[in-house]
């Protein structure tokens, strides 16, 4: 740490600065201000960076996928509303964005299927399905990655860490979401709640996944976007970045994340992670 100084119109306060890259944040307080360009700030957490840091030296990333590597939720959501609507649920008023968000996105569809129809689970289960196959055929059309996702791959990849994808959705899903995307080298495992004896919101996945690559949990880093997904990273005791391509802030917040990013391009993680490297040199 060195001295530095901050203007604050007519006063000039001493405070701990931390130089990461070629910015310079200030950190005397609970937050931290990143410079990102003229006249430009981006605030974030002291303890973001210092949990990013402590785990030096990195040696795996870990990916959920729907909603993490690509905003594929809006494609599920647009499938159920339809297919809800069609055999006349809720009414047969369509389910809001709000609705899946809150209790569809991110869940295994066995439990889906149990919190759409709790008195009919095997309907509930056939309509996931169904609903799967209307996805596939959107996602072959429509399928985006998340700004920045191949910027972090080159990242990860000059570093030669391991890397897996880690989800709840149907292997079928995965695999063609991998390959659309032309991520089917990048990754060396894939782990499939469905395949687990317990899916997220439940830890296994994800130790699975550690397991599979001899990995350490105290050296590694998940990238999640839903409040499911986030828990089960947290549970596993992995330091868990959430991504908000979708879900509300608030929720994903309350499940205690390391931080927040809007996509891969955001400041807040190229700073968090050269401070990681620093530490590593």
């Amino acid at each position: 740490m060195r001295r530095g100084v901050e203007r604050d119109n007519t006063k000039v306060r001493q405070r701990n600065t931390v130089n990461i890259g070629d910015r310079c944040c200030l950190g005397a307080r609970p937050l931290l201000g990143g410079y990102d360009g003229p006249r430009q700030w981006c605030w974030f957490r002291l303890d973001s960076i210092a949990s990013l840091a402590a785990l030096a030296p990195l040696e795996t990333i870990l990916f959920d996928i729907d909603g993490t590597l690509c905003d594929s939720d809006i494609l599920h959501y647009h499938a159920y509303r339809e297919m809800l609507q069609e055999i006349g649920f809720n009414g047969g008023v369509p389910i809001t964005e709000e609705f899946f968000a809150e209790n569809i996105s991110g869940l295994h569809n066995e439990d889906v299927a149990a919190f759409l129809f709790p008195d009919d689970v095997p309907r509930g289960r056939q309509i996931a399905e169904d609903k799967e196959a209307v996805f596939r055929k959107l996602a072959s059309e429509q399928l985006a990655p998340v700004s920045g996702l191949y910027k972090l791959k080159k990242w990860v990849e000059d570093r030669g860490l391991k890397r897996a994808a880690v989800t709840n959705a149907p292997r079928a899903n995965a695999e063609l979401i991998i390959s659309i995307l032309g991520l089917s080298d990048f990754f060396e495992a894939l782990v499939v709640g469905s395949e687990c004896e317990h899916a997220k919101p439940h830890p296994e996945p994800y130790l699975k996944a550690l397991d599979l690559l001899k990995a350490s949990k105290e050296h590694t880093i998940i990238f999640e976007d839903s409040v499911s997904g986030i828990k089960a990273g947290v549970a596993a005791g992995v330091a868990t970045i959430g991504v908000m391509t979708r879900n509300p802030e608030h929720q994903l917040r309350e499940e205690k994340p390391i931080f927040l990013i809007k996509n891969y391009d955001d400041p807040k993680l190229w700073a968090a992670l050269e401070a990681l490297e620093k530490m590593d040199a």
